[in-house]
């Protein structure tokens, strides 16, 4: 649908054309006209969507000629999101000189924005928290407010603002439209819905692809030790226009962006300790692209709308699930391509990351880290491209210099050409840290997800038994920790004196054998072999089960597999 089909004003419609937009998204499509009538509405849609337009051009079109005060709020989780929404909001009100936004958030003067307050403004966008500040001072009065916005509404439920939203909601008048945004509809939204909204009609947006299917998803399997020398090859093997890197913490932000602005990177760091007046000067150089890696927390990066990220870089496994997809998706967005890549460190990593994968239903596959010979060719081969590039202009004066230089100081045009390039590389090779990379660890078979057959089992010895205090379970945990296996994959289990015995898939033997050699069964180091028969085996006292599968530490090591899940075999 076209926006002049939708009954705008003239004023409205002349903004949106100067912006470039003609055609609207399914959210505004569907929203702009039921806010307009008047109705209360729950719209159900993810980020990247047009949310702002399909609720702000109507929010804007509410507002009378006469001076009645402030007559609609938006709240929004974060103050990025807040400044974001009121600037697009100032664009579709160009031509209306008698809207006048004002963003009220936390992290700036409460004195300018008192003073933007008074000087008339009739839309506010705000963070609950500031905006209950500013109703407690009675800079903000709400006596005429004929409607209300809440932008991502379980998010600010997430982040622990719903006394607020509910103590604001409850002093605006009654006689108001109140719409409702959220990505997901748990119960505190559907109970805020119940009591704050008149017969709300839900307007829920069925994405035409997911956000993870346009994003290729990679992992690299890295010591912790060197990660920061990992992501410095990253970045310099695939040279990302723009990328993002998520970290857990305010700290390590602040290490990583040190570590990479040290060596020649244009990066900066994002956080929540973090002035305002810094945060905004560090999102107009990412935006202005004067620096081209934005490294940031998963608090901090809530709400930023930036395009053209064309990778994201996870330097820390996310703890939240939803967390992952709200990084990845800063790239991929309105169905472009994007890439995302995810540093993790250990096993137990591996585990969690397969269950992420099994939560997205997308796969987040294995690559090795890029060998640093293969970075020189990368850069030298640039470097070819932009001489051949080059030569096609004519060169009179960088002929002459080198002619002077041939007859002057007796050098060869290939010795000339070889001290140039050497030059221009130097700086760029200095930066590619000098370690041996880490032997990647083999993949997880893909039987990992079957359970044993007869037929196809083969039969390991391990080198502990009952005079080791040895169990089934303690084997069948260490197996499962190793191999990455989930607990039904083995079969019987028996312990001897002096070893033990397991049942194993046969296609997997020579995996198991390779990553449960000189491993740890209940503290003791042990080595593993295929298993040969013995005479006195019956003779030997002996615990036996039949893969441990009813033991309780067999059912808290078994992880489950997903077929989303893939890492490389060697």
């Amino acid at each position: 649908m076209k926006f002049n089909e939708l009954q705008l004003s003239e004023e409205v419609l002349r903004a949106i054309e100067d912006m470039g937009f003609t055609e609207t998204t399914e959210i505004q499509a569907k929203s702009i006209p039921m806010i307009k009538s008047g109705i209360d509405i729950i719209g159900k849609s993810n980020t990247g969507t047009g949310k702002t337009a399909a609720f702000g051009i109507p929010a804007i079109e509410s507002i009378s000629y006469e001076k009645k005060g402030v007559e609609v709020l938006i709240l929004c989780p974060t103050r990025e999101l807040a400044m974001q929404a009121c600037d697009e909001i100032k664009k579709f009100s160009k031509y209306m000189g008698w809207v006048k936004p004002c963003a009220v958030y936390g992290g700036a003067s409460m004195d300018r924005q008192i003073l933007e307050l008074k000087r008339g403004a009739n839309l506010v966008v705000g963070t609950p928290g500031r905006v209950m500040d500013h109703m407690r001072r009675r800079t903000l009065k709400l006596d005429n407010l004929k409607m209300i916005i809440l932008d991502e509404a379980d998010e600010m439920l997430n982040m622990g603002f719903r006394e607020d939203i509910e103590c604001i909601l409850q002093d605006i008048p009654e006689e108001r439209q109140t719409i409702m945004f959220s990505a997901t509809m748990p119960p505190a939204i559907l109970a805020i819905t119940n009591q704050y909204q008149n017969n709300p009609q839900m307007i829920k947006i069925e994405q035409k692809y997911r956000t993870v299917d346009t994003i290729e998803q990679y992992y690299f399997d890295v010591p912790s030790g060197m990660k920061i020398e990992a992501m410095q090859y990253l970045l310099l093997a695939y040279e990302p226009k723009a990328s993002m890197i998520f970290c857990n913490t305010k700290k390590m932000v602040d290490e990583l962006t040190d570590a990479l602005t040290s060596k020649g990177f244009k990066a900066a760091g994002l956080h929540g300790d973090m002035k305002q007046a810094q945060r905004s000067f560090v999102m107009d150089k990412f935006k202005s692209g004067k620096i081209n890696i934005l490294i940031a927390t998963d608090v901090a990066a809530r709400g930023i709308d930036v395009s053209g990220v064309d990778v994201v870089f996870n330097y820390d496994l996310p703890q939240d699930n939803e967390y992952y997809i709200h990084r990845i998706g800063r790239t991929g967005r309105a169905g472009k391509s994007g890439t995302a890549y995810t540093l993790i460190s250990n096993r137990k990593q591996v585990y969690e990351l397969r269950s992420l994968s099994k939560y997205i239903k997308a796969e987040i596959i294995e690559k090795e880290l890029p060998e640093r010979s293969e970075i020189v060719n990368n850069k030298i081969l640039k470097l070819v491209s932009k001489v051949s590039a080059a030569s096609e202009q004519p060169l009179r004066e960088e002929a002459e210099i080198i002619l002077s230089i041939l007859n002057k100081e007796g050098y060869s045009a290939e010795e000339i050409a070889g001290i140039l390039i050497n030059m221009r590389l130097s700086k760029e090779l200095r930066n590619i840290p000098e370690f041996e990379l880490p032997k990647v660890k083999k993949s997880v078979p893909k039987s990992s997800g079957s359970k044993l057959t007869k037929d196809k089992a083969a039969k390991i010895e391990i080198s502990a038994g009952k005079l080791n205090r040895i169990a089934p379970n303690f084997i069948l945990g260490a197996l499962v920790e190793a191999t990455g296996m989930q607990g039904r994959s083995f079969g019987k289990i028996e312990i001897f004196d002096k070893y033990s015995t397991v049942e194993v898939p046969e296609a997997d033997l020579e995996y198991i054998l390779d990553v449960m050699d000189n491993t740890k069964v209940n503290g003791k180091r042990v080595s593993v072999k295929l298993c040969e028969r013995r005479g006195s085996d019956k003779q030997s006292s002996r615990h036996s089960s039949g893969g441990g599968r009813r033991s309780e530490h067999s059912r808290r090591k078994n992880l489950g597999g997903s077929k989303g899940f893939k890492r490389k075999r060697k």
